[in-house]
């Protein structure tokens, strides 16, 4: 078995998203999760009717206390999170972070900076995005914004891979190792397409995929933790992101295929192991 990793993300009673979305298919691939709930809701906020709340900080610091007395936290390879809810669950988890470093100082942070999207804007409140922009980018290993996140947290355009570059290089120059860029369209990306960048201290690379006409809740969710998962297996950013990215797809594909709106995490499940196609990152 793998060496676990600590997620603190949301919890969903129905659909996958958040933990929902990285629990079980890192599970499939033989790592152990400690999942730790950010916020427990009905369902994806998107829905009319959801209902639920958004965890206290100190629940996040009482249970890392208890890792820490059984004596669990050397064990553990690192810290996953995604949607925080509040600037203190963040804080929270930056303590967490801690942590696990004081136990394992080769301990990596994979951070999906939940801001917002093209489409809708920033949807969370100004200071869970100032988190992760003055607080979480210095301290974390991995972060895997989308192309909204990436400008907003660089304050600068991405239209042109000119502009990627510079951004994803400006992104690093902050702390993080890797940074993971998804659901971008540059100038010479196919209508039809979209592009995942990643970068890091040996290059930029490229994923590729069809644009499928579907719209499904956790497909990032999924990828960062995807993306951790196997970049901690290989210690390389552009195989970690052809294998995160091939999975997605293939998952992503099914839930279209099934006419659903949320992940078919269960039906397609081999796509974790075997995916259905491969997309190879190419060096740009």
């Amino acid at each position: 078995m793998r060496t676990p990793v600590l997620s603190i993300q949301s919890h969903v009673v129905y659909g996958h998203v958040g933990n929902d979305a990285a629990t079980f298919p890192l599970q499939r691939l033989g790592r152990e999760v400690w999942p730790l709930m950010s916020v427990q809701f009905s369902s994806h906020a998107g829905y009319p009717g959801w209902r639920g709340r958004v965890f206290d900080a100190g629940m996040i610091d009482e249970c890392l206390a208890g890792l820490a007395a059984i004596g669990a936290l050397p064990a553990c390879a690192g810290l996953l999170t995604g949607y925080l809810g509040k600037a203190e669950i963040g804080e929270a988890a930056l303590r967490a972070l801690a942590s696990l470093r004081a136990a394992n100082p080769a301990a990596a942070w994979c951070c999906d900076p939940v801001i917002g999207d093209v489409d809708r804007g920033p949807y969370v409140a100004p200071d869970v995005a100032a988190f992760f922009r003055d607080r979480a980018l210095p301290a974390a290993t991995i972060v895997t914004p989308n192309a909204f996140e990436l400008e907003w947290l660089t304050g600068a355009a991405v239209r042109t891979r000119t502009q990627a570059r510079a951004a994803i290089a400006a992104l690093r120059a902050r702390g993080p190792r890797v940074v993971v860029v998804t659901s971008v369209h540059l100038d010479d990306t196919p209508a039809d397409a979209i592009d995942v960048l990643a970068g890091d201290e040996a290059g930029l690379w490229r994923v590729r995929t069809p644009k499928l006409p579907i719209a499904v809740n956790g497909a990032g969710d999924l990828f960062s933790a995807l993306f951790f998962h196997h970049r901690l297996e290989s210690g390389s950013t552009p195989a970690a992101l052809s294998s995160a990215i091939s999975s997605v797809f293939g998952v992503v594909a099914a839930t279209l295929a099934a006419g659903r709106r949320e992940l078919a995490l269960i039906d397609a499940q081999d796509e974790f192991l075997r995916p259905t196609r491969a997309f190879r990152a190419e060096p740009i």
